[in-house]
């Protein structure tokens, strides 16, 4: 069951709705995905812990919105949105692009709501001081396919078939951009812990990527890579969901 209720719910599902969340997480997807990504992660968790993912303008029930392209109004629109949620303890995970876009509301919630979350958690993404300098062509529909592949191999049913490749190849550019021309200004640490995760078979992010996330946090670090590659959560999805959870315990 979907339910979606209150200020946040344009921007938040609720896959299994806990009535009083000792603590609540919220989940960012990479590029081009969408908030069923972490349809499964509800039942994972203790009762006491409510999973949420965040729902990018431009797919599935939001398929009629404009995407938003670049960080900073994303970033923005989305710590706006997180606002009702600060009445109890909050994490964030996010996978790839989405851990970017976590750190960012991150940033933003400790500067203009004085919030610090109880633990970011990223996932094969490169600390923003170690991003690359991607080169993406966004015109290129077979290019981006391409790279799509490169990193998900389970991506292949969705771009197989024409008619669900023309629904989600939008959202693909889309966001490809926005990683393309994202570069933050400075690396903005955070007062909350952070718990960074990887595959260590990932074409795209290497282990000392990931571990760069070390010098963003002013609160403490712990890393832990799986046997997978850039979608390692995937495969290792029942592993990764129980260590969150154990992040979650932590004081």
């Amino acid at each position: 069951m979907i339910v979606s209720t209150g200020p946040a719910s344009r921007w938040i599902r609720r896959h299994l709705p806990v009535g009083d969340p000792r603590i609540r997480l919220l989940c960012f997807p990479h590029a081009g995905g969408t908030a069923s990504f972490f349809r499964t992660w509800p039942k994972q968790v203790p009762s006491d812990v409510e999973v949420l993912s965040l729902r990018y303008p431009g797919r599935e029930d939001r398929l009629a919105e404009p995407f938003i392209r670049t960080m900073e109004p994303l970033a923005d629109a989305i710590a706006e949105a997180v606002t009702p949620l600060l009445d109890r303890p909050l994490a964030f995970f996010g996978h790839s692009m989405g851990a970017s876009i976590a750190h960012e509301t991150a940033v933003r919630l400790e500067a203009r709501h004085g919030f610090t979350l109880h633990r970011l958690m990223v996932s094969a993404r490169p600390a923003p001081q170690l991003l690359p300098a991607y080169h993406f062509d966004l015109d290129d529909d077979e290019a981006l396919v391409a790279d799509v592949r490169r990193l998900d191999s389970n991506s292949g049913a969705a771009l197989d078939d024409p008619a669900l490749r023309e629904l989600v190849l939008p959202a693909i550019r889309a966001d490809y951009g926005l990683v393309r021309d994202y570069r933050p200004r400075e690396v903005r640490t955070v007062k909350s812990p952070i718990a960074a995760y990887g595959g260590d078979a990932d074409p795209e992010v290497s282990t000392a990527d990931v571990e760069g996330w070390s010098a963003v946090s002013a609160a403490g670090f712990r890393l832990r890579i799986f046997e997978g590659d850039h979608f390692y959560v995937v495969p290792r999805e029942k592993a990764l969901v129980a260590d969150i959870t154990e992040q979650l315990r932590q004081e």
